[in-house]
């Protein structure tokens, strides 16, 4: 039974993202990243839509990620981006997952777990410091996996750590180390099909990134990477594919001077009506919205949240309008308002308020919320 809370996915847009991306870009290819449940979009409806939308492969964090596509039908090339315990690496192999590798010891557990030409990526740090082999061993391990039976080089990777701030020269120094790797890959004999750097921002704003794919994740969902490339996304025309509803479930009037929810934090200066929507921070909507401007939109209006958001509800004040119980809210998205000019909140309106991304805040909304394709 749906709830009267729930997240509307437009496959539509994905695969309009998708699009616009892979024209950008091209002749790279573009993998779609569906990493976290399709950031939040659900990984099932993002997948399909990327692909057709002319997606060449998909990215996941996670193997139980890349065996939940397969199960439900995708065929299409899957790349884990990251080494992962041993245990699931024989999943991996069994779902035809192509798998990241930066050390040696992967590669004896890909062949312990029955790899038999498994196609690999080889990732390289060139200073993001979060994972990948060091730049002197790339072309030793390169050559451990010309030598192995079990796997065979299909790509060489890197990831850029402030591709969203264009003008920063660690996008070159990194861009730089990486052709040189490449070069030195190439002079020991190693000519891998895939050679990847761009993320999201990397594909809008570097064009010496794009390579020969580029790993698309939050722009494919129609979300700016951040501000230093919003004027890109807004100019390839980017559309959110996520909209959050609710309907209200309550509504009563209260007087000035009282106070509502947990602390009793906010005090009403008039007598209003008070809405109250049935979703919270177990939801994903953070517990602190209230606290830095957050509202709703019912009939085409801006209603505050008022009081501390709470688990499974939370209190919007109406003022003097006409609310009823089954009306709909819109929390993130479009309504059309009362002078016929279209109103929207957005997941990027949210990051601002809560000074985060608008990452956090789609991956955040929780399994609770049943999403729904449109």
């Amino acid at each position: 039974m749906s709830r009267w809370a729930w997240a509307e996915v437009s496959s539509a847009a994905i695969e309009h993202n998708v699009q616009a991306l892979a024209r950008l870009v091209a002749p790279a290819q573009v993998w779609a990243v569906v990493k976290a449940d399709g950031y939040g979009h659900g990984a099932l409806l993002a997948a399909p839509a990327a692909l057709d939308g002319g997606a060449g492969g998909l990215c996941v964090a996670l193997v139980q990620e890349g065996v939940r596509l397969r199960e439900a039908g995708i065929t299409a090339p899957v790349l884990v981006l990251s080494e992962q315990p041993a245990e699931q690496v024989s999943l991996a192999v069994q779902h035809g997952l192509q798998l990241t590798v930066y050390s040696t010891d992967q590669l004896e557990v890909i062949a312990e777990h029955g790899g038999q030409d498994h196609p690999v990526h080889l990732k390289v740090d060139t200073g993001m410091r979060r994972v990948g082999a060091q730049v002197d061993d790339v072309v030793r391990i390169a050559d451990a996996i010309a030598a192995s039976a079990a796997v065979r080089l299909e790509g060489v990777f890197t990831h850029l750590a402030v591709a969203d701030e264009p003008g920063d020269p660690y996008n070159d120094r990194q861009l730089d180390l990486f052709e040189t790797v490449i070069a030195r890959l190439n002079v020991a004999g190693h000519h891998p099909a895939l050679v990847h750097a761009a993320n999201s921002a990397g594909a809008l704003a570097h064009p010496r990134a794009r390579l020969s794919m580029v790993r698309a994740g939050i722009a494919i969902y129609g979300i700016a990477p951040g501000t230093g490339v919003a004027s890109q996304a807004r100019g390839l025309g980017l559309r959110p594919a996520l909209s959050l509803y609710a309907k209200v479930s309550h509504v009563k009037r209260v007087a000035a001077g009282e106070r509502i929810s947990y602390g009793l934090r906010h005090t009403f200066e008039r007598d209003t009506t008070v809405a109250t929507l049935p979703l919270g921070y177990a939801d994903g909507v953070p517990r602190r919205l209230h606290a830095v401007d957050g509202s709703v939109l019912i009939g085409g209006v801006r209603r505050h949240i008022v009081g501390v958001v709470t688990m499974d509800q939370l209190m919007v004040d109406c003022g003097d309008d006409l609310v009823e119980v089954g009306d709909d809210a819109v929390l993130i998205g479009r309504q059309i308002g009362r002078d016929g000019e279209i109103v929207q909140i957005t997941a990027d309106e949210w990051a601002d308020r809560l000074d985060t991304i608008a990452y956090e805040i789609v991956c955040g909304i929780s399994a609770r919320i049943e999403r729904r394709a449109v």
